[in-house]
């Protein structure tokens, strides 16, 4: 973070964040190797076709739940009690303050990519875009999230939940959008 310019990440994405994320990166070579190599195997042994596109939406898919587990059980933003009371968290900060912006906006950003990816998931198999599937699943992976926090010395926040649900709309909202211009362009 040598860089002049990114010296707002430090202030919003805490140093150890970050670490972890690099941290990340052997498990995501070997994963991804592995992956890679045993799709191969397989679709020459079974005479399939690869499809590329496919293949590294699958494999950025489980890369992106080996980070978020990784992320929402090993970094610590000095939170040490249980908040069961919505909106309590989410509006003490102020809303151009580096809390804000890590803990409200931070955990929208983090359920952004799993709603497009869950929605994704399930275009491919539905032809459907329903909005309450992907929420649904949202919903149940960000509540099991905070009791398994709660459970490893963290905490759990109600907060979280509603802030990772907004973010997983914000994700299938992104796929209907993005679909609608892909779409068009297809004409």
């Amino acid at each position: 973070m040598r860089h002049k310019n990114l010296k707002w990440v430090k202030k919003v994405i805490p140093n150890r964040a970050i670490n972890i994320l690099f941290d990340l990166v052997p498990m995501v070579v070997l994963f991804s190797v592995v992956m890679i190599t045993v799709r191969v195997m397989f679709s020459l042994i079974a005479k399939e076709k690869i499809n590329i596109y496919q293949e590294l939406k699958k494999l950025l898919y489980v890369i992106y739940c080996f980070a978020l587990f990784k992320l929402v059980t090993t970094t610590d933003f000095e939170s040490f009690s249980n908040n069961f009371m919505p909106f309590r968290e989410m509006t003490r900060y102020e809303v151009s303050s580096p809390l804000f912006f890590r803990n409200v906006l931070g955990n929208i950003c983090l359920f952004i990519p799993f709603g497009y990816l869950i929605t994704d998931m399930f275009w491919e198999r539905t032809k459907k875009a329903t909005v309450f599937i992907p929420l649904i699943v949202v919903v149940i992976t960000s509540l099991t999230i905070e009791i398994i926090q709660m459970y490893i010395g963290r905490s759990f926040d109600i907060d979280d939940i509603i802030l990772n649900f907004i973010g997983g709309l914000v994700g299938y909202l992104f796929f209907v959008v993005l679909h609608k211009i892909m779409d068009i362009l297809k004409r």
